[in-house]
């Protein structure tokens, strides 16, 4: 299979969004090198690189909450990737569907140009 020449950093990795399939929610971001890209084609599950662990793991693998694969994309650039699954269970590990599950600020308009809630209390400056 030939693949598309892709754009890793420094450290040979690409990040990954991962968004389920058919509602379009984002559901987590990781990092993938092409040792994990292939991995992901080839088992039509995903698979990453953990940085911290210096190891390759397979989403679901423990927890049975894997991502089925259903389409691979790149971006313009190619040095981000955007896969869509079909999510079994919860993608997050704090047992959120998501990991997008916390509001920095919400409300953000053009006409506002603020935020209403900053729900964590993070500075934004």
């Amino acid at each position: 299979m030939d693949l598309p020449v892709l754009t890793y950093d420094e450290r040979g990795l690409i990040p990954a969004v991962i968004q389920q399939y058919d509602t379009l929610e984002v559901l987590m971001v990781a990092w993938m090198d092409a040792e994990a890209v292939r991995r992901t084609i080839e088992s039509g599950q995903t698979w990453f690189w953990s940085r911290s662990r210096k190891a390759y793991w397979n989403k679901g693998e423990t927890s049975g909450h894997i991502q089925k694969v259903k389409d691979m994309r790149y971006d313009c650039d190619a040095d981000t990737l955007l896969v869509l699954v079909d999510q079994v269970g919860v993608a997050c590990h704090t047992g959120e569907r998501t990991c997008f599950y916390r509001t920095l600020v919400s409300g953000v308009t053009e006409d506002s140009g603020t935020g209403s809630e900053n729900t964590d209390n993070i500075p934004l400056s």
